[in-house]
């Protein structure tokens, strides 16, 4: 990191990295590095919601313009480390204006959709609009197995509070067409 002139404390762990190139490649890092929001160029730049190795990967797409964290198979049926990160990596993405990035993570999101992440999917695509992964998630959850599973998994009980009108939205579309009086029952509600 020959010339890197600014300092970045993720998760107990110092990153550096240069200025112009986060600017380059990110909107918002431009905002913040060169803009009214503009740091101290002297000071460390504290991330503390954040975890140290989703910033390390979140500065290796940057630089890289690749993401080999998530280029590891899932086998199906099993969340591993790389679709954890795919999510995380999704809100990075959509917080700094990413966009590239954020549709490497929401593509790998959408090939690992089981029913112990769709929840969590999504939520994620509801609140970071990821209209390909919702309409995924909508399509694994018209299987009525599927949307018990989808029940009774960890991810649910936040969905039904962080996202409610995503929930109306999935019963809209699982009522037959002929009920058009009973979607829109449920869409006003």
């Amino acid at each position: 990191m020959e010339a890197a002139d600014v300092t970045f404390l993720v998760g107990g762990q110092k990153f550096t990295a240069h200025r112009i190139v986060l600017a380059a490649r990110s909107s918002v890092f431009k905002a913040e590095l060169f803009g009214a929001m503009k740091e101290n160029s002297g000071d460390t730049i504290e991330i503390n919601d954040m975890e140290a190795d989703v910033f390390k990967s979140l500065l290796h797409f940057i630089y890289t313009d690749s993401v080999s964290v998530l280029e590891m198979d899932s086998n199906m049926g099993e969340a591993h480390e790389d679709v954890f990160m795919a999510g995380h990596l999704l809100v990075v993405a959509d917080r700094y204006n990413i966009e590239r990035l954020k549709l490497i993570c929401e593509h790998k999101l959408c090939g690992n959709i089981d029913a112990n992440m769709v929840a969590t999917s999504l939520a994620l695509a509801e609140q970071h609009s990821c209209h390909g992964l919702k309409q995924a998630c909508f399509e694994f959850l018209a299987s009525p197995s599927n949307l018990e599973a989808m029940m009774v998994s960890h991810g649910y009980d936040h969905l039904r509070i962080s996202c409610p009108s995503v929930l109306k939205e999935l019963v809209a579309r699982i009522i037959p067409v002929e009920f058009k009086a009973a979607k829109d029952i449920i869409m006003s509600i």
